[in-house]
């Protein structure tokens, strides 16, 4: 499995970036996408995650904010983050899976090298 993220960057409060993550070699015929996040000194936290079937899932602390979405035919999902705050900054991480597709487990599938995000305030 691989996953290639990108997209992440630095920018002030209330700005915006687009995260991408482009999946190959991942051959389960139903599985989920999404991304979640770590800081230094935190645990690792889901941000958002998103079925085949479109549905999707959202930590509290992005809801409005973040949108999660999917092409299919590219294997490649999105992340939009609007309105970010310092408290965003993180890297973070594109996951896939056929089983761990919560908010709360999705870091534990495969998972890329990350990408880093810094808000400054």
């Amino acid at each position: 499995v691989q996953l290639v993220e990108s997209g992440g960057g630095s920018v002030q409060a209330g700005g915006s970036l687009r995260l991408s993550c482009a999946a190959s070699g991942y051959y389960y015929n139903s599985y989920c996408m999404g991304w979640f996040r770590q800081a230094p000194g935190k645990e690792r936290e889901g941000v958002a995650r998103i079925d085949d079937d479109g549905s999707t899932s959202y930590a509290d602390s992005v809801k409005g904010r973040f949108t999660i979405s999917k092409d299919n035919a590219k294997n490649t999902a999105y992340l939009q983050m609007n309105s970010l705050k310092p408290e965003d900054t993180a890297m973070y991480y594109c996951a896939v899976s056929g089983t761990f597709c919560s908010i709360g487990t999705i870091y534990l599938g495969y998972g890329g090298q990350g990408t880093q995000v810094t808000v400054s305030s």
